[in-house]
């Protein structure tokens, strides 16, 4: 055993141990073949798990119990085979593991059987954001399609892709693993990150019915509250954009008023839409209003200081009978 691997050990140990003390050995704990379960890692997916396997713990069937521990991880490494490709063409990969046990009495049995090749194979569990399908790019955690597992499309084979390992929990000796090289328990993830249970493959076509009929209620669910949401939105655009043009419209009526010397009690009456419209209107109530009162109307700044409310409160009333003809 080389020293730095030997340092690498002992970062996971409360002391330092010497070579002599320990076992090594490595293990290849997953590929981006197609498994088992009809499903494959991609390759980032393993480049990911390359970080997230070191340190993690070794146990027998997947069973977290703390006699159950048997060897860690201390390093890792993914592999290109340059002779071998996968199932569907690309190069192969797997995500290779040293790990590491101690010599004692008590693992003396395990040790020769991994020797002897019958602790050999095994299986990882982790969890996977995504499983995207190979036939048409669908995440199945999102938006699932009618595509089924191992099944022929238009002489392609449909597999799911896993990709986005947010966590690695452990690694274990097992009988029979998903994947063929190594084995894989995989766990995936719902919204909001809560974990789902582990992964069963379908083996009946009611249970892919039920599962179809399951995503595509959920669907129409979240497609009615969208809806609702939607018209929701709608309707709040709509009262703000009124609220807004009224407040525009007021603003242009007020402004039209003060240009054309009419007093803003009377700017309401102003018709139109817009600056233009409400000039123009303006400029014919003006008329009307100069037509019919004997003396030009004073604006309130002009009005003298001395009774100069009372003439002007006359000639509001002047205008006023003269709009009603009088």
């Amino acid at each position: 055993m080389e020293k730095n691997e030997l340092d690498k050990i002992n970062t996971f140990t409360r002391r330092e141990f010497k070579e002599k003390e320990l076992y090594t050995f490595p293990v290849t704990l997953c590929d981006n073949d197609i498994d088992r379960d009809g499903e494959a890692f991609t390759d980032k997916a393993l480049d990911q798990m390359k970080d997230l396997f070191v340190g993690k713990t070794g146990i027998f069937d997947h069973d977290p119990k703390g006699e159950n521990q048997s060897a860690r991880i201390y390093d890792t490494e993914v592999v290109t085979d340059p002779e071998k490709t996968t199932a569907y063409g690309t190069p192969y990969k797997f995500l290779r593991g040293k790990a590491y046990t101690v010599r004692t009495e008590e693992n003396k049995a395990l040790i020769a059987e991994i020797d002897a090749g019958i602790k050999k194979e095994v299986s990882v569990s982790c969890t996977a954001n995504k499983r995207i399908c190979s036939i048409c790019g669908n995440d199945m955690n999102k938006n699932p399609c009618e595509h089924i597992k191992s099944k022929e499309y238009n002489g392609k084979i449909c597999y799911f892709m896993l990709d986005d390992i947010t966590d690695a929990y452990e690694w274990s000796f097992v009988a029979v693993p998903a994947q063929v090289n190594a084995g894989v328990t995989k766990k995936f993830e719902k919204k909001g990150g809560k974990e789902m249970e582990d992964f069963s493959p379908i083996t009946t076509q009611q249970a892919l019915d039920d599962i179809l009929k399951n995503a595509t209620d959920e669907l129409k669910t979240e497609i009615k509250q969208l809806k609702t949401q939607i018209a929701e939105r709608d309707k709040s655009i709509a009262d703000l954009t009124a609220q807004n043009d009224s407040y525009r419209l007021g603003a242009e009526r007020t402004k039209a008023a003060v240009a054309h010397g009419i007093p803003l009690d009377l700017a309401d009456r102003l018709a139109g839409t817009t600056a233009e419209e409400l000039a123009a209107d303006a400029e014919k109530l003006a008329q009307f209003v100069r037509s019919g009162q004997p003396a030009p109307m004073m604006s309130v700044d002009s009005v003298p200081s001395g009774g100069g409310a009372g003439n002007f409160d006359a000639q509001l009333i002047n205008l006023s009978n003269a709009l009603k003809g009088e």
